[in-house]
């Protein structure tokens, strides 16, 4: 026997495994005292509560809502308390800290520089604050003994006109700590090809990009973002389940779109806790994810917001530990397939999976050959138990 790896890991494992997130907005994953501390310095009145704990709760409440109009609606509080240059950088630091101490080691984190414009910050301002706000954030965990590398994404709002001025945007700021690109908002009404100049710019300029896609519309939106705008990767892409069918004896057929992103191996940023609030999925045991994962599908676990889902990536991991009894194996099999995904260079990839990511899970793994002995007294003691 040379490991354990049936054995279902235990949630302070789980958190000090090494975890890889791809899909996770800047602001939606503020702290609920930060919030109010900005509201308080920024003026702004418009927050439902000023207590941090009952602020917390409402936003929870709020986005557990099922719809997905009605969870973005919770972002106008986030993004009023982000208009200066140093609520962005408080923001962000503190991201990559909070990130940090949940043992997450690589991070992609999106945010709209468009909506952080109300006080008169320019589009460059907002990026170098945010850069300045993750590099702070990853010194920080640095001094507290942990490692994270955090890389922005620049999201373009697709309700909006600017996708084309912010794709120009992340293609200067690529060497400076802007990793990609990605489009957002709400999916019904606005498809991805509305942007189509945008993600061809992206592509002559041999630059990554991902797009929500297959959250709370169906496969027209996974297939588009894909065979017009030719995406990296997809944002959720949940309702890729709608061209697989069960039969009633458990044989599985894909069809032709859901093949195609099998075979591709194209990333779908998974995200279960904010699925079920947007009902993209029913249940945690309903989410399409433990099917997809059966199918070998390229797939990552993420956190999409962590203020508005009241989760960490250690929380979404928990779930999954419960509802499909996954073990660190599985663990590590997301978190590769998340490493893999990321848009760093292939060489900074590969050393983050061959040199952080598989030795944190294999000393995990191995943590069962260090358990204290259980000692029992010799069989032939004669001593007295009072």
């Amino acid at each position: 026997m040379t490991s354990e790896t049936t054995t279902l890991p235990t949630s302070e494992q789980i958190r000090r495994a090494p975890k890889v997130l791809l899909h996770d907005h800047l602001d939606g994953g503020l702290r609920p005292a930060t919030v109010v501390e900005l509201a308080r310095e920024n003026g702004y009145e418009g927050l439902p509560e000023t207590d941090p704990d009952k602020l917390g709760i409402w936003f929870r409440e709020a986005a557990d809502s099922g719809s997905l109009e009605r969870y973005l609606e919770t972002f106008a509080h986030t993004c009023a308390v982000m208009q200066t240059r140093e609520a962005l950088v408080r923001v962000a630091a503190e991201c990559a800290e909070d990130l940090a101490a949940d043992g997450v080691v690589y991070a992609e984190v999106r945010y709209a520089p468009e909506q952080h414009l109300e006080k008169g910050l320019t589009l460059e301002e907002v990026v170098e604050a945010v850069n300045e706000g993750f590099r702070e954030g990853e010194r920080r965990a640095r001094e507290q003994g942990r490692r994270i590398r955090v890389g922005a994404l620049l999201t373009a709002m697709r309700h909006a006109a600017r996708a084309l001025e912010i794709a120009e945007l992340a293609n200067r700021y690529r060497d400076t700590g802007v990793v990609g690109f990605d489009i957002a908002g709400a999916e019904a009404g606005y498809p991805p090809t509305r942007h189509l100049d945008a993600f061809e710019y992206l592509k002559r300029e041999n630059n990554h990009f991902t797009i929500h896609a297959g959250e709370a519309f169906g496969l027209p939106s996974i297939w588009q973002a894909l065979q017009w705008c030719g995406a990296d990767r997809l944002g959720h892409g949940v309702r890729i389940i709608d061209d697989i069918e069960v039969a009633d004896d458990g044989s599985v057929t894909l069809g032709r779109l859901a093949s195609y992103v099998r075979d591709k191996r194209i990333p779908l940023e998974m995200c279960p806790t904010s699925n079920l609030q947007t009902g993209a999925a029913p249940s945690y045991a309903e989410h399409p994810i433990g099917l997809l994962r059966r199918l070998q599908f390229r797939l990552t676990v993420n956190t999409d917001n962590r203020l508005m889902s009241h989760t960490s990536m250690s929380e979404e991991f928990e779930h999954l530990v419960k509802t499909f009894r996954y073990t660190l194996d599985d663990m590590q099999w997301f978190t590769v397939n998340a490493m893999k995904s990321a848009f760093i260079p292939f060489d900074e990839r590969l050393a983050m999976i061959n040199d952080v990511i598989k030795p944190g899970y294999a000393e995990l793994r191995a943590e069962w050959l260090f358990r204290p002995a259980v000692t029992t007294p010799p069989a032939n003691s004669t001593s007295d138990p009072a």
